[in-house]
């Protein structure tokens, strides 16, 4: 027989076994915004004590914000929005955890079947509503009274954060129709919560022909080891600087890859090489290339990569890349670090000895060129981003912009001893949400947390910052009026550039400084930005720091840079 619950007593015993079967997984975080359909997710989130909550009221800066909970953690985050339109704000922060294959469970509340078809209040077809970005989608139906149908729900509860999780993590939707009362009865008793084990994935071992046939290709020829943007941590660091050395082959390192950063050998990383690569493309043709994470945000180094068409042996654990990329050789699904131990174990022949050294010299001599005496005292990005990284301590987070700032960390960030996470988001390398994914991420444990943003990434998602109130942060606002990145492009010899590309909004920041409640400096001279910085960073609370870009006085700068290393090489 059913048991006798009210239905609002149904509803939250419902969702309780969700999320308790989340939890028995190791989910621990949730972002919710405001709703009344998703009333018995919130309670059941609660009231349950595994779960720490935090209220995002913009869907849209929640997604992301619990975006950048996940990629900090690298576990699952629970996000809950009502009905209707709501859980459709979301959809730019899927798309990125798709691409960058960060485990979100996204809960949408919905309205029951017969609502549905005949224009019932705030009610949409919510059914696999983000396609084909989805690991999996789920809909349980509405409460059932009855404990079996609860157990099974708890155990997809549990089967859901590990998918989440392996073979391929992203986010998973499942939706949770309600009927009213939503509103439990005061005297309802919870279930005591299961045990949590956290989700543990098993690396995938290399394959024996596998590593054979990667040995036949670059033993004793000249190539280059790739790190591209991945969230793969210090072992992986040190075990790469260990197959490089084994190799004698340089490792050209994007600055998402964090290879730059930290105790770990860097003798053989390149972090330059945007600079020289063109220029230099014919004295240094590689014979293979081993790639670990995603594509470079080096253009120069994307070029190369198509002008020397050396084949490509590409690792990817999560085989999330079903097409190889041009000059494509082999996709290799195994976990990185065992990929590289496996090579190193075989002991294969190092490349020529003159190898590794031509892109040390290169390194070197575009490394001395780029710091050019400063002629004028305005704002330069490099000079930012170098002061940025000298001033950070270690164990710090900093957390770029897309469009110029992440290209600007790749083209003068350099190579440094302090721990400094860098991270972005590079799945589809939007703007959108760039200030929320930085407050997510942020929560974790860093010494300090910095983000670097233009002034169109700030403005996109100024709702973000009401979630700054309270926390110690900084924000570098680079302020070139507008989409700077298109003055580099071809673009910007169109008489209509300025109304269509670079779209200055001209807006007072210090306004959105007031109102969110952060503390506010704008610098206008290179050499204030220091102590500025400083300053900032010891004051504590949410800070943000405006830096007026001359955009012709940048440009300029940066054409002067490369003409200058390109005649270096001609030497």
């Amino acid at each position: 027989m059913p048991e006798k619950l009210s239905l609002g007593d149904s509803n939250l015993l419902w969702a309780y076994a969700l999320i308790d079967g989340l939890a028995s997984r190791g989910v621990t975080q949730a972002v919710i915004s405001p709703g009344s359909r998703s009333t018995p997710l919130v309670i059941a989130c609660d009231h349950h004590p595994a779960i720490q909550i935090r209220v995002q009221v913009d869907e849209r800066c929640a997604a992301f914000f619990a975006l950048g909970l996940a990629k900090q953690s690298q576990q699952p985050v629970i996000l809950i929005a009502t009905s209707g339109s709501a859980p459709a704000h979301w959809f730019p922060a899927v798309i990125e955890a798709n691409h960058s294959t960060i485990p979100l469970i996204l809960l949408t509340a919905d309205r029951p079947p017969e609502l549905h078809g005949w224009g019932a209040n705030q009610t949409t077809d919510q059914q696999r509503l983000f396609g084909s970005h989805l690991r999996a989608f789920y809909d349980p139906g509405p409460a059932e009274n009855e404990t079996l149908p609860r157990d099974q729900l708890h155990k997809l509860g549990r089967e859901i954060a590990t998918q989440a999780m392996q073979p391929h993590p992203g986010p998973i939707q499942v939706n949770m129709p309600f009927r009213e009362p939503l509103l439990p009865s005061s005297n309802i008793c919870l279930p005591e919560s299961a045990t949590a084990q956290r989700n543990t994935a098993a690396p995938a071992t290399p394959d024996a022909t596998l590593i054979e046939a990667i040995i036949r290709q670059i033993a004793g020829k000249p190539g280059i080891i790739l790190c591209g943007a991945s969230d793969l941590g210090a072992t992986f660091a040190q075990a790469v600087g260990r197959l490089a050395e084994s190799l004698d082959c340089p490792i050209l390192a994007d600055p998402l890859s964090n290879m730059r950063n930290g105790g770990h050998d860097k003798r053989r990383v390149i972090a330059h090489y945007d600079a020289f690569l063109e220029p230099a493309a014919e004295a240094i043709r590689p014979h293979w290339v081993l790639r670990f994470g995603a594509l470079p945000v080096s253009k120069a180094l994307l070029q190369y990569l198509e002008k020397t068409q050396a084949p490509q042996l590409i690792c990817d654990p999560y085989q999330q890349w079903p097409s190889l990329p041009p000059h494509g050789k082999l996709s290799i699904a195994t976990d990185p670090i065992l990929l590289c131990e496996a090579i190193i174990a075989k002991q294969p022949t190092p490349a020529p000895k003159a190898w590794c050294a031509a892109f040390g010299r290169l390194e070197q001599r575009a490394a001395t060129i780029m710091t050019p005496e400063t002629v004028e005292d305005h704002p330069f990005e490099g000079e930012i981003v170098d002061t940025l990284l000298d001033c950070l301590p270690d164990r710090s987070l900093l957390f770029s912009g897309n469009s110029m700032p992440i290209r600007q960390l790749d083209s003068w960030s350099g190579v440094r001893d302090k721990q400094i996470q860098i991270a972005a988001n590079r799945g589809v390398s939007g703007i959108d949400g760039t200030i929320s994914t930085f407050l997510g991420m942020a929560q974790g444990d860093y010494s300090v947390a910095v983000a670097l943003m233009g002034d169109l990434t700030f403005y996109h998602d100024l709702n973000g910052l009401l979630a700054a109130a309270g926390e110690d942060l900084v924000i570098v606002l680079i302020n070139n009026n507008g989409g700077g990145i298109f003055g580099y492009l071809p673009q910007s010899s169109l008489n209509s550039y300025e109304h269509y590309w670079n779209t200055a909004t001209d807006l007072n920041f210090q306004h959105a400084a007031t109102l969110y409640g952060l503390g506010y400096k704008q610098v206008t001279q290179q050499s204030t930005f220091r102590a500025t910085l400083e300053q900032s960073i010891a004051s504590g609370g949410p800070q943000l720091i405006e830096v007026m870009i001359d955009r012709d006085y940048s440009i300029e700068r940066h054409r002067h840079y490369r003409a200058a290393v390109a005649q270096q090489l001609t030497k």
